[in-house]
């Protein structure tokens, strides 16, 4: 499921109205309680005999316990197969629908997207903000700008850190935008990132720009991980984002992987880290699965 789970508890972050009515709390949102449904006698309900929900991401952890190094993953640091220890640690990063550890965090309204990795614990309330894009309007068209309606938040929270008094600058390239991809972009919806995606291959476009800083932030992070973690045993780098963006993660000269690599003087414990990128998308299936069958066994023990 997508949300954080509870208590074998979940409130889906992906169904539902979750904007505030008047007394503040969620129009409308689907809850499912584990617990409960296993307490339950009624109807085929009464079948289940243990219940236990679990986080798409977390199910993405599980997955990675069961796929074939040969057949699903990709090695993203040539000859780590054969570096694996079998009795180290594995880390899985992922950044997809569901997101992951420290990859691309949504901010608290659900509308804004860190580009860089801990954005939101870097903002200094009194430090300068800078407004960077590219559009048609620009200029002075950026003050008639309606924030909740036009724009997207770079980094989380900048609605309420703006100061009504302090300067504004506007910053774009108006001719570098393709109208057409715009137009469909703008149309996407939820779904603008596959638009900028299935473009990204377009040479010196600013969808090619816009995917070399995401897939470099997100490399930065997962090397992050992996100095944080040392994980000798595997990191699978994981998430429907993974597959379908492959050609800018993998190989030495992608931002992704210099990225990965550029960590100063701490850059060569990376070495020794088995790097894989997981190409097989039912990896969080794989992993409910593996949950499902521990807990068939623990109750036939």
């Amino acid at each position: 499921v997508a949300g954080p789970v509870r208590q074998n508890r979940v409130v889906m972050t992906n169904v539902g109205d979750h904007s505030p009515s008047a007394d503040g709390k969620p129009k409308g949102v689907l809850l499912i309680d584990g617990n409960l449904i296993e307490a339950t006698h009624e109807s085929y309900l009464s079948k289940i005999v243990r219940l236990k929900i679990v986080n798409d991401f977390v199910g993405q952890g599980y997955g990675a316990l069961d796929l074939s190094l040969d057949d699903e993953c990709l090695e993203l640091v040539p000859g780590s197969k054969d570096k694996i220890d079998p009795l180290g640690p594995k880390v899985c990063v992922g950044a997809g629908t569901g997101q992951g550890y420290g990859a691309l965090d949504l901010s608290l309204d659900d509308e804004c997207l860190e580009l860089v990795p801990g954005s939101k614990d870097k903002i200094d309330p009194l430090g300068p903000k800078v407004c960077v894009g590219a559009g048609t309007g620009q200029g002075y068209g950026a003050l008639d700008l309606s924030l909740d309606d036009e724009c997207l938040e770079l980094v989380p929270g900048s609605k309420d850190k703006i100061d009504p008094l302090g300067p504004k600058v506007c910053v774009g390239a108006p001719d570098r935008v393709d109208k057409a991809i715009h137009s469909k972009f703008v149309a996407a919806g939820d779904m603008q990132g596959a638009v900028v995606g299935m473009n990204a291959g377009i040479k010196g476009s600013l969808m090619e720009q816009a995917m070399h800083i995401m897939v470099a932030a997100y490399g930065s992070e997962v090397g992050s991980s992996a100095l944080k973690f040392i994980p000798t045993g595997g990191l699978y780098v994981s998430g429907g984002l993974t597959p379908k963006n492959i050609k800018f993660i993998n190989g030495d000269d992608s931002p992704f992987i210099k990225a990965f690599f550029d960590k100063g003087r701490v850059s060569p414990l990376l070495d020794g880290v088995p790097v894989f990128a997981v190409m097989n998308e039912d990896i969080g299936l794989r992993g409910a699965r593996v949950c499902a069958l521990r807990e068939y066994k623990s109750l036939a023990s």
